[in-house]
């Protein structure tokens, strides 16, 4: 069954009627596919049936994570929730595109603001790291604690390296993730108030058109054909401020999971379905195509 909201955005049950319409489906990790501690098994399940429907090309799924990690980690945190590698063809992170950024500067002294778990970041990059009092570049992947810190503790720490010209590279701009029934801080609210105090940031991931771009030539590469034409791609994910807009900034459709890191807005926390979202969705600068509680079939 499919509603259909005041902003004329159809409500889905699932994308069974949808999904033949597109040859590549770019999909949001986070939010979408697990919460932070497990695995949502219809998300798989969705993307698995997905890639093995029929057509012209194979059906492919490349996830587009703004995780400060390389892909390679991103999938070993998948496979402990429980996600299944027939949900995915390859994955492409903010965390890749940050190394490429790095690797550009490497002959430049390098401050890490983060938390240890994401020093693979780092990992086979030549490159000289220093305190933040020595570093031309700051490369952000999150809050040292993010469960009881905010942006604000670092406002300090940040208006000296401002001061000082320091450039940010922001390997995760997501401003909030979930972590089971919370929402946490991440990397790209400690950019936002970097760049509200004056400061450089280079965002690497979405809703930045560079990963997009990536996502593509990657799944073009697995058949080593043509890049699928933008009227056959189809963005998922849950988040307005990265998702969405940067599915609508790169001219691919959107589908919004309703169940992510809007659900609170959406009134549908705990056991809540998903009612009226038109007045939810007046208030947002860009609108999805569709909207899905959960991705299921």
């Amino acid at each position: 069954m499919t509603r259909t909201t005041g902003a004329t955005v159809p409500v889905l049950d699932g994308i069974a009627d949808l999904a033949p319409r597109f040859d590549l489906i770019l999909c949001d990790v986070w939010g979408v596919l697990h919460n932070g501690e497990r695995a949502h098994a219809a998300a798989g399940e969705a993307l698995t049936r997905f890639r093995e429907l029929p057509g012209e090309r194979p059906r492919r799924v490349v996830l587009v994570s703004n995780a400060p990690r390389p892909g390679s980690s991103v999938q070993a945190q998948l496979d402990g929730f429980g996600l299944p590698r027939s949900a995915y063809d390859a994955i492409v992170t903010s965390g890749d595109l940050t190394r490429t950024l790095i690797a550009a500067s490497a002959d430049e002294p390098v401050h890490h603001l983060g938390p240890e778990r994401d020093l693979p970041i780092f990992d086979g990059i030549d490159l000289r790291r220093t305190g933040a009092e020595e570093a031309a570049h700051v490369v952000c992947t999150g809050l040292f604690d993010d469960e009881t810190e905010t942006a604000e503790d670092y406002r300090d720490r940040l208006a000296a390296m401002q001061a000082r010209g320091v450039r940010m590279i922001c390997a995760n701009p997501d401003l909030v993730v979930e972590r089971g029934t919370r929402l946490i801080p991440c990397a790209g609210a400690l950019a936002s108030l970097y760049e509200h105090l004056g400061g450089e940031v280079v965002w690497a991931g979405k809703p930045h058109r560079p990963v997009y771009e990536e996502a593509v030539a990657t799944a073009a590469a697995i058949d080593g054909s043509a890049p699928v034409p933008a009227g056959r791609i189809l963005a998922v994910g849950d988040a307005i401020r990265t998702d969405i807009a940067g599915a609508h900034g790169f001219g691919i459709a959107s589908l919004l999971v309703a169940r992510g890191i809007h659900a609170a807005e959406l009134g549908i926390e705990g056991g809540a379905t998903l009612g009226d979202v038109a007045h939810w969705l007046e208030r947002q600068p860009v609108h999805p195509d569709a909207i899905v509680e959960r991705l299921r079939w």
